[in-house]
């Protein structure tokens, strides 16, 4: 009785001794954006992170590489690895007491895509979704979904998501604007690519920013965020309690939707927002700005492209679209290594949410061909360049003709006002390969000009690559 009751004791004490090691010890973790299948961001520093024992010494292993850093007093850690660009997968380990392998990573391009609802709109509902959805075999584009959350602070990850290969089979809830823009540089680039899906339905770009970034804003307003908030002018007189939105509240999709991986090596973000700031269009100016650069500090990489969809034509009665594609043709010209890829013949009155996304993306991926990696094809419609009045008539100059001028039907969308300042519809013709001749009733001697001014503007005027000339106002 007594060697057994001694036997007992024995196991108790191992079992204590062994309990104590696991929570006593710490397995060295990344977090969700990093893992299998995933692609690293070629021709750039590499940054991996993550949490371990306080003093614990993590090593990662890579195409060669072998860099070690040591866990700070908080279990923190950080390596970063050389440029790696080679053309087959590799498997990458993560070592400190445990280790972690990571199977079938490749280096390539790697793209954030970010927004609102129309970034959110998933393949399998645009207007070419069968045949873009058989056509999806690229197993050398990945595809990272981030988990939906809002937080009071910023995470140390996300709330889930995983690496995917693009296929047929999973890519139906996939960005739609994010993919097609992704394809194409899938294809014109010949190397793999990696997109990062974060976004969320209806959300301001003030929840993607930190909140010391939205403080510092000092915004003239301080509205409640409410679905009351989000249409001012609807129901005035309506009793009904409001509807909670707190995803809509400072900093709260940045905190837990983009602070867990602001670092991870990308080359640039492709966002496509700003119909919730509809009601404060002037302010967005600010805002915006504000955002991209809070970003680019998080990441540490300087100036990353930053490429913005401008919105499209949309009735929106209660709302001043005009003046929020202003602000997002002014934040272009405010900070470098940011551009727009113009979508004002893409919408369609009655829904804020068109179907036609594939030319979306495909303006995205003109604009980045061009302006990131310095590939010399067409990327931006015709631009205004400068008028001249001459008796009944004003002759507008674009930049951008690539090719000439070319009108869909009709040539539609201007507008012409004299010194009054009342505008009329113009009558509108091409002349040459840049330039548009314009006229109207009523305006014996026009001073101003305007194209696509309107929330719903007809805009019929292209070049011959097919891009569409970008809303202006001009006196």
């Amino acid at each position: 009785m007594i060697g057994r009751m001694r036997r007992l004791t024995h196991l108790s004490l191992l079992l204590a001794i062994i309990t104590f090691c696991n929570v006593a010890r710490a397995d060295v973790k990344l977090p969700a954006i990093f893992g299998d299948h995933m692609v690293l961001q070629r021709g750039m520093e590499v940054p991996f992170w993550g949490t371990a024992d306080a003093g614990e010494k993590v090593t990662v292993k890579a195409a060669g590489q072998e860099k070690s850093a040591t866990a700070d007093d908080k279990g923190k850690w950080r390596v970063a690895l050389d440029p790696i660009d080679v053309s087959d997968p590799i498997e990458l380990t993560v070592a400190g007491k445990n280790t972690i392998t990571f199977k079938d990573v490749l280096t390539g391009e790697v793209w954030l895509c970010s927004g609102q609802s129309n970034m959110e709109f998933p393949l399998k509902r645009a207007s070419n979704a069968d045949e873009a959805i058989k056509a999806a075999d690229h197993p050398k584009m990945r595809l990272f979904r981030v988990g939906r959350a809002y937080k009071d602070e910023p995470q140390e990850d996300l709330a889930g998501g995983k690496w995917e290969l693009c296929s047929p089979q999973n890519v139906g809830e996939f960005t739609a604007v994010g993919y097609f823009f992704g394809a194409e540089l899938h294809e014109k680039l010949n190397m793999p690519v990696g997109l990062i899906q974060s976004d969320w339905g209806g959300t301001r770009a003030e929840a993607w920013m930190p909140k010391a970034t939205f403080d510092s804003l000092n915004l003239p307003y301080e509205p409640a965020w409410t679905q009351e908030w989000l249409h001012p002018k609807q129901n005035p007189a309506s009793t009904q309690p409001a509807k909670e939105r707190p995803y809509e509240a400072p900093a709260v999709l940045y905190n837990s939707m983009i602070a867990p991986f602001a670092g991870y090596a990308m080359r640039g973000a492709a966002w496509y927002q700003g119909e919730t700031n509809t009601a404060y269009p002037v302010d967005y100016r600010r805002v915006l700005g504000a955002m991209i650069t809070s970003w680019r500090d998080a990441w540490g990489e300087g100036e990353f492209p930053f490429l913005i969809v401008q919105l499209p034509n949309f009735e929106g009665p209660t709302r001043d679209w005009v003046a929020l594609r202003k602000s997002q043709q002014q934040v272009t010209k405010d900070l470098p290594n940011v551009a727009m890829a113009v979508t004002i013949d893409l919408g369609v009155a009655t829904t804020i949410h068109p179907t036609r996304k594939q030319p979306v993306g495909h303006r995205l991926a003109v604009l980045a061909e061009k302006t990131v990696y310095g590939r010399d094809v067409p990327y931006s419609g015709p631009t205004f360049k400068s008028m001249q009045s001459s008796g009944g008539e004003i002759t507008v100059s674009f930049d951008h003709a690539d090719g000439g001028l070319v009108s869909k039907g009709e040539v539609q969308g201007f507008e012409i006002a004299g010194d009054d300042g009342k505008f009329f519809p113009a009558k509108a013709k091409t002349t040459g390969d840049d330039q548009v001749v314009l006229s109207a009733d009523g305006v014996a001697s026009p001073k101003m000009v305007r194209y696509g001014w309107q929330n719903n503007p007809t805009c019929t005027l292209y070049n011959k690559a097919d891009l569409p000339a970008a809303p202006f106002e001009a006196k």
